[in-house]
């Protein structure tokens, strides 16, 4: 895959990649998914990555580690509270090197089961917190993020929302990784049906104490990446389903399940 081809917006049936997300994550969250099956720990060892493949690393690290919403534009309400599980597979280039030179036996979707949270506050913000700690590897994080809802929305008109956030990668040695991330959403509810849509910008910035190779020391990347998303909310009295589509240089489709309050 050239550089440009990766760094372009996957973004084209909208409906399709719809399907897409809810067909991938339901099968890479099964345990017999190969993802489950072997240890695929990440390290970045000494004089093994150039410089370039550090930051194709990071970008592809940083993409998978976003802050992904899962959730429709419109605010939760003052007594609004959701709490649930999710599933992202982001469709990594596995077999290039710079993933191949840092881990072995990593599965073509590198998926990360999470506890979600959101709570809804006054003036139509909402706050939330994820955490993740995936099967048989070290890779684990956490983030959070802030959603103002600059229009709630109403029977006739769609919510327009505002959200910041920040993700981090834990447990690799040698390695840290934090995503900073905006965007923009747009809902509109029929029913219990909420369909939503939105475009953001994600920065990651990443270090290693690793050497490069050739010698000398691996600089720090900062990235900035373009992404869009679309996704639909389904719900049943106190349970809600979502299911998401993220379009970057890699696409990644998550699935959440939600006990409301």
């Amino acid at each position: 895959m050239s550089n440009n081809t990766a760094r372009s917006i996957r973004f084209r049936n909208p409906t399709r990649h719809l399907l897409i997300a809810i067909a991938a994550a339901t099968v890479v969250g099964m345990p017999s998914h190969p993802a489950y099956a072997a240890k695929y720990d990440i390290s970045v060892p000494d004089g093994v990555l150039t410089q370039a493949n550090f930051k194709d690393l990071s970008e592809q690290l940083g993409l998978v580690l976003a802050y992904h919403p899962l959730a429709p534009a419109e605010p939760l309400g003052l007594l609004g509270f959701d709490i649930g599980v999710e599933i992202t597979a982001s469709d990594i280039d596995e077999n290039e090197s710079f993933w191949t030179d840092v881990t072995s036996d990593i599965p073509s979707y590198l998926t990360l089961p999470k506890l979600h949270a959101q709570k809804g506050l006054p003036f139509g913000i909402d706050v939330g917190l994820v955490y993740s700690q995936v099967p048989s590897s070290n890779i684990g994080m956490w983030g959070a993020e802030v959603k103002w809802a600059i229009l709630k929305g109403t029977l006739a008109t769609p919510a327009l929302a505002l959200r910041g956030s920040y993700t981090t990668l834990f447990g690799v040695n040698n390695l840290d990784v934090s995503t900073y991330g905006a965007d923009l959403s747009i809902s509109k509810g029929f029913g219990p049906f909420t369909p939503y849509a939105g475009i953001g910008q994600v920065a990651t910035n990443s270090s290693s104490d690793a050497t490069a190779f050739g010698g000398g020391a691996l600089q720090d990347e900062s990235i900035s990446a373009t992404h869009g998303f679309i996704g639909a909310k389904l719900s049943f009295l106190m349970l809600s389903f979502v299911a998401e589509a993220d379009f970057a240089a890699i696409p990644t489709y998550g699935l959440r399940l939600n006990l409301s309050f």
